[in-house]
């Protein structure tokens, strides 16, 4: 799992994430979680790991009215959250961390989490916390990333970071793919105590304009940033161009049809109530 302090993202990051990765990745994601936990006007609902408020605010938008809190670690990616506007109801933008929510027993209808758990360090300890703030007839929504094999882009760009940059260079992004099966993640959930745990096995269509663009945001808008911090713009460029090009050189070629670079992407995607 990934440390808590590699989601310090700071400087342009969080500006490039909301620009080009929520546009290409996650809304497709967090449509399809908001639209199975189903939130209604004048419930009150905790996006957990929020980032810029993808979820949050597509929430607002369907519900309307109501409360809509968005609760994340970087503050980085809430100051951008904040400068959005709302498509609906007004978010609530708070700092913190998913192994303590601030706020209390019982207080949510809904909770969400959007790719965000197979990030924290105690995971059973966050199920925990999701359901001690829901309300005793509230539900839960999640997902996480299959098994990297399971996204060939993906794949084929942790491969290339390897050869490129050397052995774990891939750790970070590796991480976002930890969950092995959809039967870990249900019964992660049981064992918190959800009731009704379902998980379904869903996969979604991701395009870029091309290779060098999906490797250039990965490394500069993600926290994988880190893998170039330290060289000058110009050796950064340059690296960025060579993993690129031995990303493209390990994908297919239906992937790299037309000049761009589009592939399957798979999650497992969980709900439950609060109780039987």
């Amino acid at each position: 799992m990934v440390d808590h302090d590699h989601w310090q993202l700071d400087g342009s990051a969080p500006e490039l994430y909301q620009k080009y990765l929520v546009p290409a990745i996650t809304t497709k994601w967090a449509e399809d979680l908001v639209s199975r936990a189903l939130p209604q006007a004048r419930e009150s609902v905790l996006d957990i790991a929020c980032g810029t408020g993808v979820v949050a605010r597509l929430v607002g938008k369907r519900m309307t009215s109501g409360r809509v809190t968005g609760l994340d670690l970087n503050r980085g990616m809430l100051a951008v959250g904040r400068t959005l506007p709302s498509l609906g109801a007004p978010v609530d933008w708070v700092e913190g961390s998913a192994l303590d929510l601030p706020f209390s027993a019982g207080q949510f209808n809904v909770v969400l989490c959007q790719l965000g758990l197979q990030f924290f360090p105690d995971r059973r300890r966050a199920l925990l916390e999701m359901r001690r703030v829901l309300s005793p007839s509230g539900r839960v929504a999640l997902s996480v990333y299959s098994p990297i094999e399971q996204t060939p882009g993906a794949h084929a760009f942790v491969l290339a970071l390897d050869r490129i940059l050397g052995p774990n260079a891939s750790r970070i992004k590796r991480g976002e793919h930890s969950f092995n099966s959809p039967d870990q993640l249900q019964e992660l959930m049981i064992e918190a105590g959800f009731a009704g745990a379902e998980v379904q096995t869903v996969a979604q269509k991701i395009s870029f304009p091309s290779v060098l663009d999906y490797v250039r945001f990965q490394l500069l808008a993600t926290p994988m940033a880190a893998l170039l911090s330290d060289r000058g713009e110009a050796d950064r460029q340059a690296a960025i161009k060579s993993i690129a090009l031995e990303t493209e050189s390990l994908s297919d070629s239906a992937m790299l049809e037309g000049g761009g670079f589009s592939f399957r992407q798979e999650a497992y995607v969980g709900t439950a109530r609060s109780t039987n």
